[in-house]
């Protein structure tokens, strides 16, 4: 994720004004990012982040307070830390910063990769409205950008953090049911891909309802109602929700 944030911020008009720097301990892939992107890449995060202006956090959860506890002294003051540690809220970050750092904190997804991401951002309490501004335009080099109250942030990330893998598993499981009915799994994806595709940029484009959409292409006892009717009696929808409150609640656990 962090690569394709990198990626995503030289590939644009004002990339070409930052100077980066990226923190990385495996010295492979610090050799591929500086072939890859022409920016230095360091062993030690402190070394990175030494006179910087702005400072992004890509480590797991699991890891944060270690990673930021030792790049704290390195921190400039008034530097901006950005951070889309899963879960990890702006209070949490502050109290292992010098005071008065502020802190943004983003959810972005693996879309970004493709220059597709869902980003979704918060800024804390040391944070101000030229800073969240800021960072909205950096993650809008890596598609799209949503500014939201930290209180939203678990249920976002649930939504479009976790989404990736739901719809990954929605296009695996029309393509196998593609494949039980005699066709070729390459063109059952290819199928369910398109179709994905296209009934997204329907919505956008239109911006009719989900549901508009399900009636206009359900005939009275046609074949689509029957499929729905299948769909809606093995619980696709509270399946949904319960894995939506299952993410955000997971969220909440790795934030603490």
């Amino acid at each position: 994720m962090g690569e394709a944030i990198v990626g995503g911020l030289l590939a644009t008009p004002a990339g070409a004004g930052f100077t980066v720097v990226v923190a990385e301990p495996s010295a492979d892939r610090r050799a591929a990012l500086t072939q890859r992107f022409g920016v230095p890449a360091v062993a030690q995060g402190q070394e990175a982040v030494s006179g910087s202006d702005a400072v992004l956090l890509a480590v797991k959860p699991q890891v944060i307070d270690g990673v930021v506890g030792a790049l704290a002294p390195a921190i400039e003051k008034g530097a901006l830390v950005i951070s889309i540690a899963a879960g990890v809220t702006c209070a949490r970050l502050e109290s292992l910063l010098p005071e008065g750092t502020p802190v943004v904190r983003v959810m972005p997804n693996t879309p970004a990769l493709v220059g597709a991401a869902m980003s979704v951002v918060s800024g804390g309490s040391e944070s101000t409205a030229v800073n969240v501004a800021d960072v909205e335009a950096l993650f809008g080099s890596i598609g799209d950008v949503a500014v939201v109250e930290e209180r939203y942030q678990d249920a976002c990330s649930a939504i479009s953090g976790s989404g990736p893998a739901y719809v990954a598993l929605v296009v695996d499981a029309l393509a196998r049911a593609g494949v039980r009915e005699g066709l070729t799994r390459d063109l059952a994806q290819r199928l369910a891909l398109q179709t994905l595709r296209g009934t997204v940029e329907l919505i956008t484009r239109t911006g009719e309802h989900p549901e508009a959409v399900i009636d206009a292409v359900s005939s009275p006892g046609g074949s689509t109602i029957a499929a729905i009717n299948e769909l809606e009696k093995a619980g696709v929808r509270s399946a949904f929700a319960a894995a939506v409150r299952a993410a955000v609640a997971r969220s909440r656990e790795l934030g603490m």
